[in-house]
């Protein structure tokens, strides 16, 4: 390497690859088995291996190098593992278009994809690497669902789900945006499908409440998406009795206090009533037929036409003893509450339109606070109020009608206070192939049977060539056709696979002991939680939830520990924004994209690590440009020249230095104090490497032949190489070595702050006359408010500012400002 340390020209092409080859042969990235001292585990949402990385991946790729880099020279035992998210729908798509099996394409854009990472130069532990398609991973979540089973948190039933046409597969209503597939775009559909649930509503609680100590350490846009999506509410359920047959339609209320204004029922189409309906008329049966073509999600119910049809029964108001009529309604959900509302026209929007539409009363019995009446023929009065229209609770305000009015439905029997939540379980059952094995079988005798422990993993077969999207399993006797292990009848396995999300919900975990004999050993007790998380805010309420739920799971079964430093995964959170070009998204379709690799093989590794960590704040959207990625690449040659220009090892600092050299020293140490400052407490790496850039621009300009300046010269470049280190670091190692660097800068220690070197001698204050900026002045860092006043007033450029004015007041404020008030 030595050859290229010593080139007078800026080679990254070259350099990069032997700094890599350096790195490897030293394993200087690998993570002890467990920290040796204090432990540092970071981490960036594994890849999806697609084939190509993106500028995004380049982006948080970076970003996560940069803070492991950083971690690792303050002395911490890094962990910083890369690993593959490789089962679900684009692997299998990709195959049937290309004509390979599922596995073949997913392996040959692993290798692909770890060539170009490595070609970035991250700081991987590459011995931890794990592809989530392996039966020595997915093992692991088998044997977890088993232990769920056993504890009913796993289950299977009959259910409305959002089916995609394109993808052939359920969905989960977050995977549902704008009522089309998150992966095909396709209109969702209504479907009545047996599917297999986490039971996730069980902790929805703990999820909710969690949050709180994550406050200020993740996004709070993220901790609202949570809360809204896991949605607690207090209300009431009230149980309307059927007026023509026995039994009550219950409904949940977060407004109890409305009940005297409700005129009707609204019931989901999938309700059985509903059903047993539209049995016998065309009509309605035509209506539900019509509700399956609208994907089960709030979003798209409450932005589409209401729409009903009457069911021709009717229910007797709890506390009245009015008939109300009962109808089906496409803007409720089955998936809420028991799939039926109370509908109060006049103050709720939803069932105002649909009063509207189908001459409904509308009642109002809300009086607003600062109106005469609520509930116009406009739209519905939604806030709080008094009460009036209400017989025995006229005049309460609704705060105390809520609770009245719950005790009066408690002691009819007929309701009681409640709370209700929005999150849902967790539907996991996908109907394709390239997934996770369900470890179940089904018996004709035992029925739903599970898998024996010591049977695991269930290996899915890899040698499909797919002709269509549905999965080769349903028709593959030697994978299907089991005995059942109770009875020994003929059975079948289960064909449905687990949702993709199963897979990264624990992943993070797994890296921590990757070859353990089981889901985890004591090294993820050493690890764990995850110190800084780095990825998407797209994966709020998916990801990010799901694993939040499953490493309470790991904790509950004994895979974590139960003492609280555990219930949460990912104890810091960055969303990093996306990478724009010309004010758009980049995507294929919009042709807009930037190929990482030609940007690699034109200016090197360093330079597009440098570009995207400094065009931006992390958090924040980054915008593209040329001009910018070559001003990038001309600052880290003017770097490697100042090195070259160097031409040896600092030599020591004199015991004392003269006033330029002690300038020079305090530019030095203030770059180091601000660079420490914005790696540490903000991930500003944009400020922190404009610093660098600062300081590089002040040793440009020292005088290299005065010995004095050259040995704070040569403390500077050590500095600025070290701090440099996080976001070029192969530039930075190999001037590192040019320096006389002893050690890799993975073992070298960050550069420390001075705090004799910031002290000055003089104290630059600006001077304002009547508020405009007229001067600046030096005074002696010692000088005290009264030497300040004296000396401005004595300089010779002042006093031409005050020529024929009187004084009428100087004004000092402490390091920053003189201003003198004249008239």
């Amino acid at each position: 390497m030595s050859d290229t340390l010593n080139e007078r020209s800026y080679q990254p092409q070259t350099l990069e690859a032997e700094i890599q080859k350096f790195w490897e042969e030293r394993k200087d990235h690998r993570a002890p088995a467990t920290p040796e001292g204090e432990k540092y585990y970071v981490l960036a949402m594994f890849p999806y291996p697609s084939g190509q990385l993106h500028m995004g991946h380049v982006r948080n790729y970076s970003i996560v190098d940069a803070i492991a880099r950083y971690q690792r020279m303050r002395g911490k035992s890094v962990l910083h593992p890369m690993g593959w998210d490789a089962f679900g729908l684009p692997a299998e798509n990709a195959a049937l278009k290309h004509g390979v099996a599922p596995a073949q394409w997913t392996f040959e854009n692993i290798a692909h994809m770890r060539g170009q990472l490595k070609r970035l130069g991250l700081s991987y532990d590459w011995t931890r690497e794990f592809a989530t398609c392996t039966p020595e991973y997915y093992r692991w979540e088998q044997w977890l669902f088993l232990k769920l089973w056993e504890r009913g948190l796993v289950y299977q039933k009959e259910s409305t789900v959002n089916w995609d046409p394109v993808d052939q597969t359920v969905l989960a209503n977050e995977q549902v945006v704008d009522g089309r597939g998150w992966r095909s775009g396709a209109l969702v559909e209504r479907r009545e499908i047996r599917q297999w649930f986490l039971r996730i509503t069980a902790y929805a609680d703990e999820l909710l409440q969690g949050l709180e100590q994550l406050q200020g350490q993740w996004p709070d846009q993220v901790l609202t998406m949570q809360r809204n999506w896991i949605g607690r509410s207090e209300g009431a359920e009230i149980h309307f009795p059927l007026v023509d047959e026995d039994g009550v339609i219950k409904v949940f209320s977060t407004r109890p206090d409305t009940l005297m204004g409700a005129t009707y029922l609204a019931l989901a189409p999938e309700h059985p009533l509903v059903l047993a309906r539209a049995r016998a008329d065309s009509d309605l049966a035509a209506f539900v037929e019509d509700c399956k073509h609208v994907a089960v999600s709030e979003a798209t119910v409450e932005t589409q036409e209401k729409a009903g049809r009457p069911l021709g029964i009717s229910v007797r108001h709890p506390l009245t003893g009015e008939t109300l009529p009962v109808w089906a309604a496409n803007f409720v959900l089955m998936g809420y509450g028991e799939g039926a509302v109370m509908a109060v026209p006049a103050h709720d929007q939803r069932d105002f339109e649909f009063a509207q539409k189908y001459g409904l009363p509308i009642r109002p019995v809300i009086q607003p606070a600062q109106a005469e009446n609520a509930g116009t023929v406009d739209a519905a009065y939604t806030g709080p109020g008094r009460l009036y229209n209400s017989g025995p609770f006229d005049g309460l305000d609704s705060v105390e009608a809520k609770s009245r009015i719950t005790a009066a439905l408690e002691a009819r029997g007929l309701g009681h206070k409640t709370v209700n939540w929005r999150l849902r379980d967790w539907g996991i059952s996908r109907q394709r192939y390239w997934g996770t094995p369900i470890p179940m079988i089904h018996c004709p005798h035992c029925g739903v049977v599970p898998v024996p422990e010591a049977e695991l993993p269930v290996v899915l077969p890899t040698h499909y060539q797919l002709r269509d999207p549905r999965s080769p399993l349903l028709d593959d006797p030697s994978f299907r056709d089991v005995p059942c292990p109770q009875c020994g009848a003929p059975a079948q396995r289960e064909t449905d696979t687990m949702d993709t999300f199963v897979e990264s919900s624990w992943y993070f975990a797994r890296f921590t002991c990757p070859d353990a004999a089981s889901m985890l050993d004591a090294r993820a007790w050493s690890w764990m939680p995850v110190d800084q998380y780095v990825g998407g805010v797209e994966h709020a309420v998916l990801h990010l939830l799901y694993a939040r739920f499953f490493n309470r799971l790991l904790r509950d079964f004994g895979l974590l520990p139960a003492d609280g430093r555990f219930d949460e995964p990912f104890r810091r959170l960055l969303t990093q924004g996306m990478v724009l070009k010309d004010g758009a998204k980049m995507s294929k379709s919009k042709g807009n994209t930037v190929d990482p690799q030609e940007l690699l093989d034109r200016y090197g590794a360093d330079t597009a690590r440098l570009f995207i960590l400094f065009a931006a704040p992390p958090e924040q959207s980054l915008e593209w440009s040329d001009s910018a990625v070559e001003g990038a690449y001309r600052f880290l040659q003017r770097v490697w020249r100042l090195v070259q220009d160097y031409d040896g090892e600092p030599t020591p600092l004199p015991a004392k230095l003269s006033g330029a050299a002690r300038d020079l020293r305090r530019a030095i140490h203030q770059c180091i104090e601000r660079v420490t400052f914005n790696l540490e407490e903000r991930h500003h790496f944009n400020v922190a490497i404009a610093a660098c850039m600062e300081l590089t621009n002040t040793l440009a300009r020292v005088d290299g032949k005065d010995p004095e300046l050259r040995a704070v010269l040569g403390e500077g470049l050590s500095a600025l190489v070290r701090l440099l280190a996080p976001f070029t670091p192969h530039l930075a190692e190999a001037c590192w070595m040019a320096l006389g660097g002893k050690t890799a800068l993975a073992h070298t220690p960050w550069p420390t702050v001075d705090p004799e070197a910031l002290v000055a001698d003089t104290l630059t204050l600006v001077v304002q006359v009547n508020g405009k900026l007229r001067e600046r002045l030096d005074f002696p860092a010692s000088a005290d408010e009264a030497e300040i006043r004296s000396l401005t007033l004595a300089h010779p450029q002042v006093q031409k500012h005050m020529e024929g004015k009187e004084l009428r007041r100087v004004i000092v404020v402490p390091g920053r400002l003189v201003n003198l008030v004249l008239s």
